[in-house]
């Protein structure tokens, strides 16, 4: 249990954590190169500490070093003694299945805790058995534990049933070792580090509009680069900059890949003015330093298409538009409600406890402002991006906040409250 007095007026330099997502899939793809990759600025979190741990108990060599971390594979991978742990972590539940399932004589079983063994599987399961993979687990392959016993898999063309960068890098990792191309067909435009890391690391394949074939790599080339800060620890602060920093919040090393950067768009038309300093690129993705001071914000609909590229930020955003003049609608949103949490519900019971005026629809919500939030004892449900959402409601509550839980943090972004810590309280940049 944590308790957040009313932080008042922020200023100051925040330093993000390694982005997530490009964590995750220089790791796996590390696995699968002799040479190996090295990154600087590696995530911090939880959820990437499972993925190297899982690497690890099947033979992968890994070495970490403060933020620095350098993975390789070997002649083959071995067998694990138990069960590999995912954690908290569907990147690595789902990126995993997709790296093993092609490894003929692999055997394997992946779980993870409670919440991410109710979370769906049968989206990337389906496409890799339809690839010619032996996959199985509880209700067919619908959820996790999920035993693998790898195949030699036949490629293929694919259209997943939903938009998503996991399974579409899932596919891609399974099809580096299929026996002819891979082509995954996107609904919708997803997050595409994993297109951009093949390009930095000249893996052979081809992009055109909303598609990418990868064709078989006995190897994958090494590399070495410094990972770009998390966008989606950045927007936290983003908000946190928007809603009550008049003299000014930098938000350093911030990856801007657009595909990414949704949330920042959303603000910019709710009438946020960020200023973008010094943009540059790290391993092929966008970097710069994002300024925001405090701005005067108006409601905005949030659309379908939109969603790929901010569904992690949706909780913060709907705390901005609590502080927005007139009504907010997020629509198209109902992944939400198979993230750590239903976060749908989630956010909603939180900001109603604070006095935000929002209503539960099934795909999103309607949020009308500005709202006075008052203090309130509120539950996190065990997932970080609403512990974070709440506790930077505090900024513009007139109480305290108490959360039940606020360990769910370390998952994303081990250092979010020693920032707050920073930039409390101050009135100059």
């Amino acid at each position: 249990m944590r308790t957040i007095d009313r932080m008042g007026k922020i200023a100051g330099t925040i330093t993000l954590p390694g982005d997530k997502s490009i964590s995750h899939r220089a790791a796996f793809l590390g696995a699968l190169s002799r040479e190996g990759v090295r990154v600087d600025n590696f995530s911090s979190g939880a959820d990437c500490a499972s993925t190297l741990k899982c690497l690890s108990q099947f033979g992968c060599r890994v070495v970490r070093e403060d933020g620095m971390v350098s993975i390789s594979g070997g002649e083959e991978f071995l067998d694990p003694r138990g069960v590999l742990d995912a954690g908290n972590s569907g990147t690595t539940a789902r990126l995993m299945t997709g790296l093993l399932a092609g490894i003929p004589g692999f055997f394997a079983v992946i779980s993870g805790d409670e919440s991410l063994r109710l979370r769906p599987m049968a989206r990337v399961v389906r496409p890799l058995q339809a690839m010619g993979a032996r996959i199985d687990g509880c209700e067919g392959g619908e959820r996790l534990p999920l035993a693998i016993r790898g195949a030699r898999l036949s490629g293929g063309e694919h259209s997943p049933s939903v938009a998503s960068a996991q399974v579409k890098t899932a596919l891609l990792l399974a099809g580096l070792s299929a026996s002819g191309s891979t082509t995954v067909n996107e609904r919708r435009l997803t997050r595409d580090h994993t297109e951009i890391m093949l390009d930095f690391l000249e893996v052979p394949h081809h992009r055109e509009d909303l598609s990418i074939t990868v064709y078989p790599c006995n190897q994958v080339p090494g590399g070495n680069w410094t990972i770009p800060g998390d966008f989606s620890a950045a927007s936290f602060w983003i908000v946190a900059g928007a809603l009550c920093s008049e003299r000014g919040l930098k938000i350093e090393d911030t990856g801007m890949n657009p595909t990414r950067t949704g949330a920042l768009r959303v603000l910019e038309r709710m009438g946020l003015n960020p200023e973008v300093r010094n943009l540059r690129t790290w391993g092929g993705e966008n970097v710069a330093d994002l300024f925001v001071r405090t701005s005067l914000l108006r409601g905005t609909v949030i659309e379908a298409e939109e969603i790929p590229s901010l569904v992690d930020e949706l909780p913060i955003l709907a705390l901005a538009a609590t502080q927005a003049q007139g009504i907010t609608e997020v629509r198209g949103a109902r992944e939400l409600r198979f993230k750590e949490c239903d976060r749908i519900h989630a956010v909603a019971e939180g900001l109603s406890a604070l006095g935000a005026d929002i209503r539960e629809q099934d795909d999103g919500w309607i949020i009308k402002g500005p709202c006075r939030l008052h203090g309130a004892k509120v539950r996190s449900y065990d997932d970080h991006r609403i512990v974070m959402t709440l506790s930077i409601a505090s900024l513009v509550s007139e109480g305290e906040i108490t959360i039940d839980d606020t360990s769910s943090v370390a998952i994303s972004d081990p250092g979010f409250f020693e920032n707050i810590e920073k930039v409390k309280g101050r009135h100059a940049a």
